[in-house]
């Protein structure tokens, strides 16, 4: 869930919208060397919509994205509707995971687990496909109390209006607090060298409440932010089984101001953990086991990727249960080079930030204490990134015990 926002830049010459079209490329393991196009608008149709799309190909993997977000129900001032897809094909397509339908022999641990080695996994070419519908309604209190959307007015990248939140944490005086239920289908396949194909679906609802407490959302500076979630897989459809997930994430911001090199200098925190009722592990006569009722590897109590634990593999962990914990030292350049490029004003590039980071997590089979914070894994790492027609776009390299990484990525982590 997201604070509905409507963000106005003093340098801004076209109030109505905004476009940015954008050449890119990139070379990673799963894809190999691959080019692209994205492009968005921002004030299609409505103030505060946004559309968007991305195309990329390479030799033997291709991908496509699109979606809209923050389309007004015109029979509810206070709910949006957005919805984004992506389909994609990798050559090198990974999973630390065991297939669901068999049984992992006695004695090995499951890929994926917080002790399961590095190499421990499924690779091979295969599809990996996803579709949101998300349906958010702002709550008349706080921030939102007499408006559907927090006004904002940039001026060089920064807040030059009064703030949302940040002051005291009271949701009925400031902050914005959104409710809503998205709607998520996840589907990827792996083909095996005999022609057969590895597959699995999941067609989830999640159920969530956002409270809000910064002073601007998109690039906050002080106050916090939390957020809980449910998330159920009914077992509709091609859902390989029902499954039950809980979520509860924690922010918090402060300012140290600016300095004679930085704008901004910000220390931003976040903690995680999450919880999956309904997993179970089924045992065989043998002394074989495998796991009922849980999310798949890539949802739920998962640790790895672009957003919490940077310096693994993308899902590198999971389990029944999770915590994570990371801090970041934002620091905002008070020098932006493309300032005075004149043909390069159509990127609305308002600043660029340094960021150095380290996070600590871990996955483990019950939710205790004692489990959760033994053995957990690190990593540390350094980003950059920029404001750039009012959306944070972000490059983060991550080091772990397992080597490095390299994300692309829109919006902060948190």
């Amino acid at each position: 869930m997201q604070v509905k926002t409507a963000v106005e830049r003093v340098e801004n010459l076209n109030p109505r919208g905004q476009n940015l079209v954008l050449p890119y490329g990139f070379n990673a393991e799963s894809t190999g060397p691959v080019l692209g196009l994205g492009g968005m608008r921002k004030g299609f149709l409505q103030d505060q919509m946004t559309v968007g799309g991305a195309a990329f190909a390479g030799e033997d993997s291709h991908g496509f994205f699109a979606g809209v977000w923050d389309y007004r129900l015109p029979f509810s001032k206070r709910t949006f509707v957005s919805a984004s897809g992506m389909y994609g094909y990798y050559p090198q397509h990974r999973a630390y995971s065991f297939p669901r339908n068999l049984f992992l022999p006695s004695g090995f641990n499951r890929p994926g687990s917080n002790d399961s080695r590095e190499d421990a996994y499924l690779e091979s070419s295969g599809d990996s496909n996803w579709l949101d519908i998300k349906i958010e309604y702002a709550l008349p209190i706080g921030a939102t109390a007499d408006s559907n959307r927090v006004h904002y007015t940039l001026e060089n990248g920064l807040l030059a209006s009064e703030p949302s939140g940040g002051e005291t944490w009271n949701p009925l005086e400031g902050g914005a607090t959104v409710i809503g239920v998205k709607q998520y289908n996840r589907y990827q396949s792996y083909e095996r060298d005999d022609g057969g194909e590895l597959d699995g679906d999941t067609n989830v609802f999640e159920f969530g409440l956002l409270h809000n407490n910064t002073d601007f959302p998109i690039n906050p500076s002080r106050g916090s932010s939390q957020y809980f979630a449910v998330h159920h897989d009914p077992g509709w459809g091609d859902s390989d089984e029902k499954w039950t997930f809980l979520e509860l994430e924690a922010s918090k911001y402060f300012s140290l101001g600016a300095s004679d090199w930085a704008r901004q200098r910000i220390i931003a925190l976040n903690a995680w953990t999450g919880y999956s009722p309904s997993w179970d592990i089924q045992t065989n006569d043998v002394g074989g086991s495998r796991v009922t009722k849980g999310p798949p590897f890539l949802e739920g109590a998962t640790l790895g990727g672009y957003y919490r634990m940077r310096g693994f593999r993308d899902s590198r962990f999971h389990d029944k249960a999770s915590i994570y914990g990371a801090a970041e030292y934002r620091y905002t350049l008070d020098y932006n080079p493309i300032r005075n490029v004149s043909w390069l004003k159509f990127l609305h590039l308002d600043w660029w930030q340094l960021v150095a980071f380290a996070e600590v997590g871990r996955v483990a089979p019950e939710y205790t204490l004692d489990t959760l914070f033994d053995d957990m894994k690190t990593d540390v790492g350094v980003g950059l990134r920029a404001l750039t027609a009012g959306v944070v776009v972000r490059a983060d390299f991550a080091y772990s015990e397992e080597g490095g990484n390299l994300w692309f990525m829109v919006s902060h982590p948190f």
